[in-house]
């Protein structure tokens, strides 16, 4: 969907990296190492990004000691580049992007679901911008781990970050519930999207 809209993957990706994590900084060659790609696409997208607002040229200290001991040795020294929260356009980018989550949400809904017999899926997490969940996915049932892994690997892939989730039996979210066991209700009482529900909570 976002590729169709925006007309490159590579644009994309960056987008979904950097306003999924605005705290953190990155660095063209490290981009090029996540995204598998050639650095001239990384460069030119990460240029237009800049261009436009959505990313800032950031420094810190330790980024100018590098500098500083890059131009005594006579080596360039590394941009590093942030997501610019003051864009105008911030707040609706990232709407956007976490929409865009929830259409792959629906992907990775149908295939757990023919996984095995699935009693309760709930997405948290990066699906409903909460961030301090201690997972995105949980999944309650009896499936498949090696399938239920193959799905999640392919969705990782294409979100271009790590999906965490939990598989559990029905036997031991029920047990883990009765004990109010702090991970479950961290992820029962917070933000959360129910997708299958077959037990009565």
């Amino acid at each position: 969907m976002l590729e169709q809209l925006f007309n490159s993957k590579i644009r994309v990706k960056l987008l979904r990296l950097f306003l999924a994590n605005p705290n953190k900084r990155y660095y063209i060659r490290q981009l090029t190492r996540l995204f598998d790609s050639q650095i001239n696409s990384v460069r030119r997208e990460i240029n237009n990004l800049v261009s436009i607002g959505i990313l800032n040229f950031v420094s810190d200290s330790k980024q100018d000691e590098e500098k500083k001991d890059a131009i005594k040795k006579g080596k360039s020294q590394r941009k590093y580049f942030q997501a610019n929260i003051n864009f105008d356009l911030y707040p609706e980018l990232k709407s956007l992007i976490l929409r865009s989550h929830l259409v792959i949400k629906e992907g990775i809904c149908k295939e757990i679901a023919k996984a095995g017999n699935i009693n309760y899926l709930v997405f948290t997490g990066i699906f409903v911008d909460f961030p301090n969940s201690p997972i995105d996915i949980l999944i309650v049932g009896r499936a498949n781990k090696v399938k239920i892994s193959k799905i999640i690997n392919k969705f990782e892939k294409e979100l271009n970050r790590n999906i965490n989730y939990t598989l559990m039996s029905k036997t031991e979210f029920l047990y883990r519930k009765d004990i109010a066991d702090r991970f479950l209700y961290n992820i029962l009482e917070n933000k959360k999207i129910v997708v299958i529900d077959k037990i009565t909570l």
